[in-house]
């Protein structure tokens, strides 16, 4: 996984947790993008998406 894709998934991330908190988004909702931006942040800080490896994805620069 890439650096840019990183950062997009960790600002995404911030931004349902903040929407969450604030009572922007609430009930059913808020509890699946809590759980959206947990899946984010943790696929960002392993560097690893599964679903890009079935999709054949591939965001790193390196080769």
């Amino acid at each position: 996984m890439g650096t840019f894709d990183k950062s997009i998934r960790l600002l995404i991330a911030i931004i349902l947790v903040v929407l969450y908190f604030t009572n922007v988004i609430s009930g059913t909702l808020g509890i699946i993008a809590l759980i959206i931006a947990g899946v984010f942040i943790l696929t960002s800080l392993l560097s690893f998406c599964p679903l890009y490896t079935i999709l054949g994805f591939n965001t790193c620069e390196k080769k």
